[in-house]
């Protein structure tokens, strides 16, 4: 070989392969071989193809009608490969490996599979390339045998490594695409679109969310701890969770991030037909299945809605279902919530600028007492304004109810133990809150 073939052949060529390649030209192997094994080409490709069929049903099994004559036109490349790295000339390199690669990989055809097409070559091309290795007769016949054996060894380690690192690239490329895809179908359904929207229209369809006769519900999950979030692992691991939870069952399941929480949107069908029975209490049958997922998180579960056009306004049920999940109820649904849970969400905020002054007296006589005075007003709430049943609920002796009871007339001039007056009293302390 000249000095430029060399060069070539280091820039293609890993070192080990090359190392073998020089020394099969010491002992005269190169380039006397590739004559004989350039003649048996057709039938050693027909021969390792048997060869893979027998060995690995998985060839046969498969109904991809690509993957049988991709394999039969990899593994003639395959074959040719090795007449041209031993004739001494300028070898083509193993582009013909990466793009094997990536059509496996595109296919989601297994790695392991791929690799054992290569271990199943290993021992056809060894006994080929040392009967061409002796075939011219070399000095040194065991000097021949040991480098062929060699040869080939490191020739399938070679086109192993191709295989693999290329196949693991383009499967990356393929998750960053598909990840890409799933993010952009999130936040269109999330958002809400315009139905006109061709391109949207057509991005729903294809990803099947355009079915009629589906049901919808958007769950909103957060650790129970703030930090929990802040951990890209902790959140990849719950979206993990939420796919798995649900893999047994007929339920779909689309996960991302959301304005700091792990949002899914779960479909089911509803009805096969017009003519079949609806499914019915899919958020109740979703929020059993959540129960499952452990104390770590905290979920909340939006009504079932019947299209997509819906699932913003089941977001804005998820996230407000979730605002009151905690420790003790971990899974809430939004129709689970009380109509004093909807106005505190949707008023308190607008309430907190109109507080009356009162309110401020209370909140500051409260923390001073170590939030008795608020405590005692709940407990007079669940006791049904009974004042002996409030003392009981709070180990207290009724006189001592009645004195803070007074204390909190004489802050904010309304009786607790009056029904709306105790409504006030507690709407204030809660919009305060909140």
């Amino acid at each position: 070989m000249d000095s430029s073939q060399v060069e070539s052949l280091r820039e293609i060529v890993p070192g080990p392969l090359r190392q073998v390649c020089a020394r099969l030209e010491e002992i005269q192997v190169i380039p006397k071989a590739s004559t004989v094994l350039a003649r048996d080409v057709e039938f050693m490709s027909t021969a390792l193809l048997k060869t893979v069929m027998i060995e690995i049903p998985a060839f046969s099994a498969s109904r991809n009608p690509g993957l049988l004559p991709e394999l039969e036109q990899h593994i003639k490349m395959l074959i040719v490969q090795i007449p041209e790295l031993l004739s001494g000339q300028e070898p083509c390199g193993f582009a013909f490996v990466r793009s094997h690669a990536q059509a496996l990989a595109a296919q989601r055809f297994p790695l392991e599979v791929a690799l054992h097409v290569y271990r199943c070559g290993l021992k056809v091309l060894t006994h080929w390339i040392r009967e061409a290795a002796l075939s011219g007769k070399p000095s040194n016949p065991e000097s021949a045998i040991a480098a062929a054996g060699d040869f080939a060894i490191e020739f399938i380690n070679a086109v192993s490594a191709e295989l693999t690192a290329e196949y693991v690239e383009q499967t990356r490329a393929l998750a960053d695409a598909e990840g890409g895809r799933r993010t952009e179908l999130l936040n269109i359904l999330l958002s809400g679109y315009d139905e006109s929207d061709g391109r949207v229209a057509l991005l729903l369809k294809r990803a099947g969310y355009l079915d009629q006769h589906q049901s919808y519900c958007v769950v909103a999950v957060q650790s129970t701890t703030a930090s929990g979030m802040e951990s890209t692992e902790r959140v990849q691991r719950i979206a993990a969770a939420l796919t798995a939870i649900v893999a047994a069952t007929p339920f779909r399941v689309l996960v991302g991030v959301h304005s700091a929480a792990v949002i899914a949107i779960f479909s089911v069908q509803r009805r096969q037909s017009g003519w079949t029975a609806q499914q019915t209490q899919f958020a109740a049958r979703l929020s059993a299945i959540l129960r499952e997922l452990g104390p770590s998180v905290l979920v909340g579960v939006s009504t079932e809605q019947p299209s997509t056009s819906s699932i913003a306004k089941a977001l804005r049920e998820a996230t407000m279902a979730l605002e009151y999940a905690s420790v003790a109820r971990r899974v809430v649904q939004f129709s689970g919530l009380t109509l004093r849970n909807l106005v505190l969400h949707k008023g308190s905020e607008f309430v907190r600028t109109v507080l009356p002054q009162w309110a401020q007296a209370l909140a500051a006589a409260n923390v001073a007492a170590q939030g008795h005075l608020v405590e005692t007003l709940r407990a007079l709430a669940e006791a049904d304004l009974n004042v002996q049943g409030a003392g009981r609920a709070l180990g207290l002796h009724p006189n001592t109810v009645y004195a803070r009871l007074d204390r909190i007339k004489n802050l904010t001039g309304l009786d607790g133990r009056r029904h709306y007056d105790l409504v006030e009293l507690l709407l204030a302390v809660d919009c305060a809150a909140g």
